[in-house]
């Protein structure tokens, strides 16, 4: 930034580090987790993004902004992450489906923002070091308190041992019929439903219940504290397990019992997606980790062990299910391509499976949708005569 540009915002790291930048959004100061994430699209569904929660991105791609925000591509109500760094400033939206500014999206919201930072340099201290705690904050008049900002950052908790699922997910449960997006009529509905389906929402995308509609499913969304007793009660032929923020270990000592019962008194086919993944993982035995810095963006080769296939995913998660835990019933079915992680696992014996990454997220384009057919297909051969 020019020497004659007083910055607007101030972003503290906790070891006392500073980046100064132009604020945009709304004003204030928030603290939480910072991470980063490479995706060249989708700033809004990031932002809007429920295992966000406690989180302030970076984007690592420097054009942000510019197609401005529209309503069909929110992924909930409201945007969930603290915060966003950016490397420029937001330009005049353009873009035929833009209906407002990013930068006025995000000050209606209370969300704060900062640009004209180094985001190269920002990433590399994030790999080396971790996800830092940090504080973030948006004064138009440029008035900053920078030690009191780095013991904010110092006294943010952190997400480890964090419940964050009961934040975001459902107050009461809901039904879902819309479908994928399509050209020219937008999102359709589902009127031929195939299968019942009960998915647990820990903060689920509204993209993976458009996926689940599309694949043929009636969906009822439960909050995240469901009881097995109430997923039962609809009946369903299957059960999905949603993404969602925080520690699950802290999520699984509610969680985890409603699945175990589910896998006790049922043969349901069971589907889950990334902190769904980890619920399930802890329930058939499975220890969840910290990553160093997780995995964040729209282009994370994951390989199918199974059929040798590559997959281009989207991932967002800063906890992996550790794979030298999983039991011998458990096989692991995909690993990340960068790290070795854990990125899938399945029941040898029962159509209980789940993956890390995103497959409703379309990065591939839509080389994981197979996900949801396989979850259909095992509700159909489960309601097959024998």
């Amino acid at each position: 930034m020019p020497d004659h540009i007083k910055p607007t915002a101030c972003l503290a790291l906790a070891d006392g580090t500073l980046f100064y930048g132009t604020g945009f959004g709304a004003t204030g100061q928030t603290t939480a987790e910072l991470c980063f994430n490479t995706a060249m699209t989708g700033y809004q569904e990031i932002m809007t993004d429920p295992s966000y929660a406690g989180q302030i991105v970076t984007f690592t791609f420097p054009h942000v902004g510019n197609v401005g925000v529209n309503p069909e591509d929110d992924e909930t109500g409201e945007p969930v992450a603290a915060g966003m760094v950016v490397k420029w400033m937001p330009t005049a939206p353009s873009n035929w489906r833009s209906v407002q500014p990013l930068s006025d999206w995000l000050a209606a919201r209370g969300r704060i923002a900062v640009g004209g930072v180094d985001t190269r340099r920002l990433t590399r201290a994030i790999r080396q070091a971790g996800a830092p705690h940090v504080a973030l904050a948006h004064d138009p008049d440029g008035n900053f308190d920078a030690a009191a900002l780095v013991a904010a950052a110092r006294g943010f908790s952190g997400l480890e041992g964090l419940d964050l699922a009961k934040d975001v997910t459902c107050a009461q449960s809901y039904r879902w019929d819309e479908m994928r997006w399509a050209w020219p009529e937008g999102y359709p509905r589902q009127t031929a439903a195939r299968h019942k389906v009960v998915a647990v929402d820990y903060g689920a995308k509204r993209n993976i219940l458009r996926c689940l509609a599309s694949a043929g499913c009636d969906v009822t969304v439960l909050p995240a504290t469901a009881t097995s007793d109430e997923v039962m009660a609809h009946q369903p032929d299957g059960v999905f397990l949603s993404n969602g923020p925080g520690d699950p270990a802290a999520t699984g000592e509610y969680a985890v019992p409603m699945i175990r019962d589910v896998l006790d008194k049922t043969e349901l086919p069971i589907f889950g997606i990334c902190l769904g993944h980890q619920m399930l993982a802890l329930a058939l035995g499975a220890k969840t980790i910290k990553m160093n810095h997780g995995h964040h963006g729209a282009n994370h080769p994951v390989k199918d062990l199974e059929t040798g296939k590559v997959e281009i995913t989207s991932m967002n998660h800063g906890f992996a299910v550790d794979a030298q835990s999983l039991p011998d019933a458990v096989k692991e079915t995909h690993v990340s391509l960068f790290d070795g992680s854990n990125c899938g696992l399945r029941l040898k014996d029962r159509p209980v499976f789940s993956v890390q990454y995103h497959p409703e997220a379309s990065p591939g384009p839509q080389d994981s949708y197979y996900l949801f057919e396989r979850f259909a297909a095992a509700m159909d051969a489960q309601k097959a005569p024998a």
